[in-house]
């Protein structure tokens, strides 16, 4: 059968579970099953991880196929494929019995089980109605046969979920409601209810399978085939074959078939399609690509690092479905709500057909109509999938964002956060120095950069790396050097051009050269805006100084500026030197806190929380770890790395401060919408229910009043799944 992580909990995607009514069976029925602890349905993502004390796997999915759907493999890694032994038949057809298995999310819905179901029993009712005009004798009966077309499919799924746990399913109060038209003479309205039912399972089918292939649609980003490097010759083999370490290349044009970084060439990557950025990013050696993003214009080497079941893509989707199996604490108490409801609603409807007749003479027939007709407004289809529909549709809309949130109770949580406290390094900035000034004290600017260019050719150090990387953003020619020396703690010296050349820290050329106050005093100036200053001395003369900084992300002040708008607080949390932090937190307009170790970033996050606040950490899930798992909310930073899928509660994929912002208006884009629904639900279901109780409406509105805010619930909630217009 299908495994995953342990032997004490297995993972099976099924087929044709796409409504609210479907996970509850699924759960009652597998929580019946011997040493079952605990059983999460996603019917989002078509999946049911189950808990347990060393269960029969065939038996779980035995109880799954009985209810008349399909267990398949779950494409995981290290998940081994279920081979449909036992009673655990995966070749099931699930139209036999239930009609729910909509088939493949690019399929016509006409060719699926539900499809086919829904025209026979459509097909049925018209010609009942001809036959019935034809030969007005046999209307009654023609009815009726069309009835049975739909409703016997639909008696079938009632009896085995009966049995299985949930005797108060919505087949069930439809078939009582069918069957009890019958007997008061209502066989005509029967068929049109049985009929209208099939149509909203259908339309039920058709939006969750949308909402699925949301984030499934992520997986056709990734070509087929690769062109494989080996022995010097190139050739095509498919992209799941390639393992770690294995050289690619990648023309211009193609898609990146995996997750690698470049060894040689230097080109535009497009990565509109997985990160949503609009302008393409240039990229060289060393630099990391994603599996489905877009070689513009040069030829690329690339050294494969992530398998395909491990590329970011993936690991992406496989995040997100197991998202979708964590509740919220609105969804919890939904469903807890809805197992008193329907209950609720049984004894209400009997109510209304027994008690007028008994003890106010009302007519049996009309009050039995009415009650049936409550039976069919009160199902609690549209309640229950009002919470999980929003939050599987805002789940897949962030995940294509790279806002990767570990669950509705992250989803739900983040929207209320009213601190947010942000590491500095690789967090607010890019985690890399750049050069941000060169002052020039006689010589010109061009020689200060190109002779300590010189210097540092060969270093691996960031702030060499920084020089470096500045003298060829200004295409400035490096030239040789001879007598190469590193002074330890000092800088680095070397003959170029003829001229012995120091570069170092201001201490370190003051003990070589004279370094006047105004110079001096530009440097200090420098200091004071947290810059890192290495001062060049040609044959015992200052000639000139570069300043670095490791500097905020394009997008750190507008993104801190957004959650200030929303009325959160912002607050930077750093290991590093005040005045560092000081210089970085003015530019941004941000709180500062320096100097701390991990434990004391831990501490003032638990003080904040005292203070009543909900509390964001926001950090790169390595040294921030002990906060991140403080934090009402721990976010983590990253680009695509393990650390920042897998750590935390939510992560950033795409490493922009702004995306902190857009995490939060999802979360209550979200919770508004569930609002709405949960609205729309009880909203319809209590007009119709005055409605029918004062006979204005009867069978055929009632399952209006429930398949349709079920579908108007469904469709409301895919709208998450648009970019926000914020």
């Amino acid at each position: 059968m299908t495994e995953l992580k342990s032997a004490s909990e297995t993972r099976m995607r099924v087929g044709g579970m796409d409504c609210a009514s479907c996970a509850a069976k699924i759960e009652n029925a597998l929580l019946r099953v011997p040493q079952v602890t605990e059983v999460n349905v996603s019917v989002a993502a078509g999946t049911v991880t189950v808990r347990h004390d060393g269960a029969d796997i065939d038996a779980l999915g035995a109880r799954i196929t009985g209810l008349g759907y399909k267990v398949t493999p779950a494409d995981e890694k290290g998940i081994r494929a279920a081979q449909g032994q036992g009673g655990a038949s995966h070749d099931h057809d699930p139209g036999d019995s239930h009609g729910h298995d909509h088939g493949p999310t690019d399929g016509s819905w006409w060719r699926t089980s539900k499809g086919i179901l829904t025209i026979a029993s459509g097909t049925a009712l018209g010609a009942a109605f001809l036959i019935g005009k034809l030969v007005p004798a046999t209307e009654k009966w023609a009815f009726l046969v069309a009835m049975m077309v739909g409703l016997i499919p639909i008696g079938r799924r009632a009896f085995a979920a009966a049995l299985s746990g949930t005797p108060f399913s919505i087949e069930m109060l439809m078939t009582i409601a069918a069957v009890g038209a019958v007997f008061i003479g209502a066989s005509e309205e029967a068929a049109t209810v049985v009929f209208l039912f099939l149509i909203g399972e259908l339309l039920e089918g058709v939006a969750a399978s949308r909402a699925r292939a949301s984030i499934q649609d992520l997986t056709k980003l990734v070509p087929k085939t690769a062109r494989l490097e080996e022995n010097g010759q190139v050739s095509e083999v498919q992209a799941d074959t390639l393992v770690v370490g294995s050289m690619i290349q990648v023309r211009p044009g193609d898609r990146i078939p995996a997750d690698g970084t470049i060894v040689a060439g230097e080109s535009s990557i497009d990565e509109a399609p997985v990160t949503g950025e609009s302008t393409p990013v240039r990229k060289g050696p060393e630099q990391n690509l994603f599996a489905g993003t877009i070689n513009g214009d040069g030829l690329l080497s690339v050294r494969v690092t992530a398998a395909a079941a491990d590329n970011t893509i993936a690991r992406v989707v496989r995040l997100v479905e197991e998202a979708q199996e964590s509740k919220a604490p609105t969804e919890r108490f939904i469903d807890r709500f809805s197992r008193y409801y329907t209950p609720g609603v049984v004894v209400v409807a009997t109510v209304v057909a027994i008690i007028p007749p008994l003890l106010f003479g009302g007519v049996w027939s009309e009050w039995v109509y009415k009650g049936l007709a409550i039976l069919l407004i009160g199902c609690p289809c549209a309640l229950v999938i009002s919470t999980p529909a929003a939050i599987a549709a805002s789940l897949s809309a962030g995940a294509r964002r790279g806002l990767l949130l570990k669950g509705g109770a992250v989803l739900e949580q983040i929207g209320k956060i009213t601190v947010a406290c942000f590491d500095k390094t690789g967090t607010l900035t890019a985690g890399k120095p750049v050069v941000t000034d060169v002052l020039s004290f006689g010589s010109l600017e061009e020689d200060v950069l190109r002779l300590a260019a010189a210097l540092e050719t060969g270093s691996s150090h960031p702030l060499a790396i920084a020089i470096l990387a500045e003298a060829s953003k200004r295409g400035i020619s490096v030239p040789p050097t001879s007598g190469s020396q590193a002074i330890g703690g000092k800088g680095v010296s070397a003959t170029v051009d003829g001229q012995r050349v120091f570069l170092g820290s201001p201490q370190a050329a003051m003990e070589l050269a004279v370094l006047h106050l105004e110079h001096q005093g530009r440097i200090s100036a420098l200091n004071d805006e947290g810059k890192t200053v290495s001062v060049l001395v040609i044959e015992g003369t200052a000639a000139g100084a570069i300043a670095m900084r490791d500097e905020p992300r394009p997008d750190a002040a507008q993104g801190l500026k957004l959650l200030t708008d929303a009325g959160i607080r912002t607050v930077m949390l750093t290991g590093d030197n005040r005045r560092t932090a000081k210089a970085i937190g003015r530019s941004l307009g941000i709180e500062v806190q320096a100097g701390l170790l991990p434990q004391d970033k831990q501490r003032i996050v638990g003080e904040y929380q005292a203070q009543g606040y909900s509390v964001a950490k926001i950090g790169d899930g390595i040294n921030d770890a002990p906060a991140l798992a403080a934090a009402d909310v721990g976010i983590a930073m990253g680009g695509g790395t393990d650390v920042a899928l897998e750590t935390a509660d939510a992560a950033v994929l795409h490493g922009r401060v702004a995306d902190v912002a857009a995490m939060v208006d999802l979360s209550k884009r979200t919770m508004l919408n569930i609002k709405q629904n949960i609205t729309v639900a009880l909203g319809l279901k209590a007009v119709f229910l005055v409605t029918t109780v004062i006979g204005l409406t009867g069978l055929w509105p009632a399952i209006l009043a429930d398949t349709g805010a079920t579908v108007l619930v469904t469709m409301n909630a895919l709208r998450l799944l648009k970019p926000s217009r914020t």
